[in-house]
């Protein structure tokens, strides 16, 4: 049974595979996309899934700038450093510095900017709220703009928007300024929700026509028994708490495999549009692009020699 750090993947396929064996084996993974154990995302998630805030019209969430710089000077790595392994089935480069630790998120060869970074979070709970958490859009629009090419600098855009389409016709836009978070809107009442608060009429209104957890719906073993706890630190203590539960009731996690692979998809299906530079069409069900065989050659990458993997 696995605990593990989000994104899940760096590839569709990834996910693809790890969903496939998960199945097989029938292992408990819980994915640490925590804020599905925060008070305040699952109160927002409850609302809108109730019907509290009427037909929901549109999802605007807000990440952040991915970071630019470089070129960065190549240098030896530290001797408490194996680089060859650091690297793993990525390609073998010249030691940067900036290519580890924090900074590796900027570089497409291990990460995906912030569309995978905040995007598994924010993403993810869109989805949850739009009832799309077990599959992925079928259209991608985006737009963005990318540095000068250089293997010395990073190399995620400097600027992105995307806008996915469900097959309902449902929306959900993300945009790399503002306050980070979510904006629910829907024709009875808006929230907004993000790691500091939940605010909007609807919730105001809470306090008249109270929404108290036992009549949360969406998923009844996650902790609803225990303290409601938000922010980082907190809510981790609940999400390992149902990560625990689960391992003695072998039943799925709150952030489980199948959806956490559809929330990863859709992060990285924006980003193959980015690098295209063009709109795409999605079929959920296949997991593959509709007649485009060039995305389709994006949703794997070939591992180094030596670290292999079967499927």
């Amino acid at each position: 049974d696995v605990y593990c750090e989000k994104p899940l993947t760096l590839t569709v396929d990834e996910g693809k595979q790890i969903a496939k064996v998960v199945k097989e084996t029938k292992r408990v993974v819980q994915v640490g996309s925590w804020q599905r154990s925060d008070s305040r995302f699952r109160l927002a998630v409850e609302l809108a899934r109730s019907g509290r805030l009427g037909k929901i019209q549109k999802l605007s969430v807000a990440l952040n700038l991915n970071k630019t710089g470089g070129p960065f000077p190549i240098t030896e790595p530290p001797k408490s450093l194996n680089w060859d392994r650091w690297l793993g089935p990525a390609p073998l480069v010249p030691y940067i510095a900036e290519r580890t630790h924090n900074t590796f998120r900027w570089w497409y060869e291990y990460a995906g900017g912030q569309v995978t970074d905040w995007g598994a979070h924010h993403i993810d709970i869109a989805q949850w709220i739009l009832g799309h958490e077990n599959t992925s859009p079928v259209k991608i629009e985006t737009k963005g703009e990318f540095a000068a090419a250089s293997d010395r600098s990073f190399n995620v855009p400097k600027s992105y928007f995307l806008r996915y389409i469900y097959h309902d016709g449902t929306v959900i836009e993300v945009i790399e300024e503002g306050r980070a978070g979510i904006m629910i809107e829907g024709d009875r009442g808006r929230i907004f929700v993000n790691r500091g608060t939940v605010s909007g009429a609807p919730i105001e209104q809470l306090a008249k026509t109270p929404f108290p957890r036992e009549q949360f719906k969406l998923y009844a073993r996650d902790n609803l028994t225990r303290p409601e706890r938000a922010g980082k630190l907190d809510a981790i203590i609940n999400h390992m708490g149902n990560f625990y539960d689960c391992l003695q009731s072998r039943e799925l996690p709150i952030s489980d495999i199948h959806t956490q692979h559809r929330t990863a998809t859709t992060c990285h299906l924006a980003n193959i549009s980015l690098r295209l530079g063009r709109t795409l069409q999605w079929d959920p069900q296949a997991e593959k692009f509709v007649d485009d065989a060039e995305a389709d050659s994006m949703l794997s990458r070939t591992p180094r020699k030596g670290y292999e993997f079967s499927a």
